[in-house]
């Protein structure tokens, strides 16, 4: 029998693929931009922190589906869930394809409020849900400030 948290990490892997909608004309542009001196530190981890997070979220959503499975309201947050998934990927090729800074700023901060409505959604079905989310909730005002600063770095990019 096919447990639904197999479902669950299956549908966050594959919508985590949406990231490679990049050509590498694309990836040229980015590597030339100007970052911020102290996201070196974090760069090189930035892949393992991501996949910690949608880890992460993919538990709290089983966690979610499993409380009460089926209902019109879990569909809706497994929705919210698939949303912020969707948003979340489409920073990278959004901001890469149209070469704009801003760009990933508007993604970055609409992931951070999705995932702050979600976290406020889970918490009274489940705490340990919206525990799983925080790793979101920390790290995502991070990325977002970090393309924020790129932009006054880059301004012509911006």
């Amino acid at each position: 029998m096919i447990k639904s948290w197999m479902v669950i990490v299956g549908i966050t892997f594959l919508v985590s693929f949406g990231s490679f909608f990049i050509k590498p004309r694309d990836v040229k542009w980015a590597t030339h931009l100007r970052l911020p001196k102290w996201l070196v530190v974090f760069e090189p981890a930035i892949p393992v922190i991501w996949n910690l997070i949608f880890l992460s979220g993919a538990i709290s959503a089983s966690i979610i589906w499993d409380k009460d499975p089926g209902s019109l309201k879990t569909w809706l947050l497994m929705a919210t869930y698939l949303l912020l998934e969707v948003v979340t990927v489409t920073y990278i090729p959004a901001t890469l394809r149209l070469r704009n800074l801003s760009v990933g700023t508007i993604i970055g901060g609409a992931g951070l409020i999705v995932a702050i409505l979600l976290t406020l959604s889970v918490l009274p079905i489940s705490s340990s849900a919206a525990a799983l989310l925080i790793p979101y909730l920390v790290w995502s005002p991070i990325g977002t400030y970090s393309t924020w600063k790129m932009t006054q770095l880059n301004p012509d990019a911006a």
